[in-house]
């Protein structure tokens, strides 16, 4: 291959053009570098040895000093709100938003930081104000996310229905397990306040977004209770079992005392033995017991205890086969079988929990919303020893 004259001609003029445009982009970063203040720089040398107090007082001497530096202005303003210092926060991102050199982008980013800055401080109205002003941008999808959050701390059910709609839309991700328990919200509110109808209506809007919610027919029973419709009331909670069986064991005792209040009590204790049959559970088994214990007498709820610990071993079964026994036992044994009762009891009622899965809380009732993470649905109804076996 033959090198032509012009391939000579042209290689020092590249590698010339080369070093130009280096020695023009060395000048311009010192230039850039000698113009920043030193505080500048203490403050990432402050950032790097993990000293954020030190460091956050020397990027606030470069703003005083180059108040045009807005990107430090944002970081500084999360730094900020993240170590709970919100009033500087908000009073940094209102500084940016009076600016008129802001340019748009810039300006949707300050109010989407300000509104979190606002609801970090509770101010719930103010930063549902600034994250509605938020619609339509591309901070939409998460100004919507944190619409959800103040709604429901605020128990705004509607809006929260309506908030959960959107986000649904524009993330294409279902939100009908989190809508039907905003319209059940509803529908305990206005049980509460006797408003029978209105209730109905939102717990029927709850399963039609949602067929298997539970909760829905829950509280349908609960509805058709306090109304003294007890067969419907057993209608409602009997379908839970085409919804999700394990939780059966939530309503076992309601489901008990309806039959009681129609003198079915034999038809609900059969009920009831064949869910725990099929549905094995803690809670079935000590409403059963205790129905037992009343109706039957002690040697047919120990009996009943003793078949179903033969099957599924377990603590809190046992804390009640020791119960039978103890009333059963003659006077020389009782004090034997107390100490021992009582230590079951005391490991056995550590286990009688339930344990949210997202989070991990433990709590002795049953929530349908997590009181520490705030999730939605996210107990299983299987207390913590049956879970773990």
């Amino acid at each position: 291959m033959e090198i032509q004259l012009w391939w000579l001609l042209a290689l020092p003029a590249f590698f010339g053009l080369g070093w130009i445009a280096a020695r023009i982009d060395l000048k311009h970063l010192l230039s850039e570098s000698r113009a920043l203040p030193k505080s500048y720089f203490k403050g990432l040398n402050f950032l790097m040895n993990e000293q954020p107090d030190k460091a956050i007082e020397a990027f606030v001497d470069v703003i005083k000093v180059e108040p045009q530096t807005v990107e430090l202005h944002f970081a500084l303003g999360s730094l900020f709100r993240r170590r709970g210092e919100v009033t500087r926060a908000i009073r940094m991102h209102q500084s940016l938003l009076e600016r008129n050199d802001l340019e748009e982008e810039q300006k949707l980013y300050t109010l989407y930081e300000i509104a979190q800055d606002y609801l970090k401080a509770g101010l719930l109205d103010r930063a549902e104000e600034s994250f509605v002003k938020l619609e339509g941008t591309q901070y939409a999808e998460p100004s919507l996310k944190f619409l959800l959050e103040i709604y429901q701390q605020e128990k705004d059910w509607m809006k929260a229905v309506d908030t959960a709609r959107q986000l649904a839309r524009l993330s294409g991700q279902s939100h009908q397990k989190e809508i039907a328990n905003f319209y059940c919200e509803l529908a305990s509110q206005e049980m509460m306040n006797s408003r029978v109808m209105d209730a109905r209506i939102h717990l029927e809007d709850a399963l039609t977004v949602h067929r298997r919610c539970v909760r829905s027919n829950v509280l349908l029973g609960d509805l058709e209770a306090g109304q003294g419709n007890f067969e419907e009331a057993v209608s409602a909670w009997k379908r839970i079992e085409s919804q999700s069986p394990e939780h059966l064991a939530i309503v076992a005792e309601k489901m008990l005392n309806a039959y009681m209040r129609l003198e079915k009590l034999e038809e609900g204790q059969r009920l009831l033995k064949g869910y725990l049959e099929n549905y094995p559970s803690i809670e079935i088994l000590n409403v059963l017991f205790d129905a037992e214990l009343k109706s039957q007498g002690v040697e047919s709820a120990y009996h009943l205890v003793r078949d179903e610990l033969r099957k599924h071993p377990s603590l809190i079964g046992l804390d009640r086969l020791l119960e039978a026994q103890l009333m059963e036992a003659p006077i020389e044994r009782k004090r034997d079988l107390e100490l021992i009762k009582n230590l079951v009891h005391q490991q056995a009622a550590s286990l009688s929990q339930y344990r949210c899965d997202t989070c991990g809380f433990n709590a002795k009732q049953y929530y349908w919303h997590c009181p520490a993470c705030g999730g939605w649905e996210t107990y299983p109804p299987r207390q913590t020893e049956e879970r773990e076996k």
